[in-house]
């Protein structure tokens, strides 16, 4: 098969869908691959560093879309490349298509197979594409609000450790799964005072213990949700409900009761975002301030720290691409539902039901044409 890297185009995105050592990978397995060149300038990656590996160079993204079986993105596409998709290829990317209409009008226009980073799953019910990405941005959001806080960001002046005679900051985290564990992590690290909310008794008591006393912990009630983001320093949204449009936990008024100054960063805006007043910004302009709160909603925040988020991406991604383009799509996806359980679109077709919920479109279950690829 032959696979291809484009470049990503999205503002300030510098990742790459796949590193050399994932190249050298595919061609032992007899696969060619086609990397645009320069996509990986952006982690430290030469275009000869990709040759070394047994690739081709592409000279554009039009020659990559056009040459390549089954395209490897890191983002979703952007509207330049809808018209570079042709009927019968395979997209391989994260998707997010619950709050892009566009997008998912695009890919089932132009025919696509499209199997997103975001809905695979694993044995454990986790979701092991979106891992990786989620411990960064969770990581990142303590990072980027604790500079947002800063004066002279528009924020309230407020240093999350404080300092002896001065309390910490307070930092309400709405969600304890991978993303709001990382947050937390990097919070109670810095000296914060840190509320983490979720809907689960048995994920709080998992995160009671993880933290060993150094952590509140809250059931997910709107008591719950209004006291801990009302007194919120910064106040970081990470909830998730894999493949559908984010729950807008908190009001707009919620937002208004939050002291001047203080910093929201909601990273659920890739599925919408859980603040009623969040918006998505790009790293080129990552905040604006909406009812006095300085608000930081960067759809790709792994973007900025690239290196990291390319290598840990590359990881997770690489069994999963090597089982495509070995198996074919089909019997990759009819042998293993973790991998099926990824795929969005096919034949014109929304195939993930909390996807098609999102949308209002009509949904076609993937067992139906996959049952054709077992043998």
């Amino acid at each position: 098969m032959l696979v291809g890297i484009p470049k990503e185009i999205k503002t300030h995105e510098y990742r790459v869908s796949a590193v050399p050592a994932a190249v050298r990978e595919l061609t032992r397995h007899g696969h060619q691959v086609m990397v645009q060149k320069g996509a990986g300038a952006g982690i430290g990656c030469s275009d000869a560093d990709y040759l070394a590996a047994g690739a081709s160079l592409g000279a554009d993204a039009q020659e990559v879309f056009a040459t390549a079986d089954l395209v490897v993105k890191v983002k979703e596409p952007q509207a330049s490349e809808f018209a570079l998709l042709r009927d019968g290829q395979v997209l391989f990317t994260y998707l997010h298509l619950a709050p892009d209409p566009a997008q998912a009008n695009a890919l089932l226009e132009r025919g696509v197979t499209a199997i997103a980073y975001e809905t695979v799953t694993d044995a454990r019910g986790g979701l092991p594409l979106l891992a990786p990405m989620s411990e960064v941005a969770g990581r990142m959001s303590i990072q980027v609000g604790a500079h947002c806080l800063e004066k002279e960001q528009g924020g309230a002046g407020v240093l999350l450790g404080g300092v002896p005679g001065v309390p910490p900051g307070r930092v309400a985290i709405l969600g304890g799964g991978v993303v709001g564990t990382n947050a937390a992590r990097m919070a109670v690290g810095l000296g914060a005072r840190v509320t983490i909310i979720d809907r689960s008794a048995a994920r709080l008591a998992q995160l009671d213990e993880m933290f060993a006393g150094r952590v509140e912990t809250a059931y997910a009630t709107l008591d719950a949700i209004e006291q801990a983001v009302a007194s919120a320093d910064l106040a970081v949204g990470a909830v998730l409900i894999p493949g559908a449009a984010a729950p807008r936990l908190v009001s707009r008024d919620l937002v208004a009761a939050m002291r001047p100054g203080s910093v929201v960063v909601d990273v659920a805006i890739d599925q919408g975002g859980c603040f009623a007043t969040s918006r998505p910004t790009s790293h080129a302009q990552p905040t604006y301030v909406a009812e006095g709160v300085v608000h930081y909603c960067v759809t790709n925040m792994p973007g900025a720290v690239a290196r990291t988020s390319a290598f840990a991406l590359g990881h997770a991604t690489l069994p999963f691409i090597l089982a495509l383009a070995d198996r074919g799509w089909g019997p990759a996806l009819a042998e293993n539902p973790h991998l099926a359980a990824g795929l969005n679109v096919h034949n014109g077709k929304i195939t993930h039901p909390a996807v098609a919920r999102a949308l209002g479109m009509a949904y076609e279950d993937a067992a139906k044409f996959l049952e054709r690829f077992r043998s």
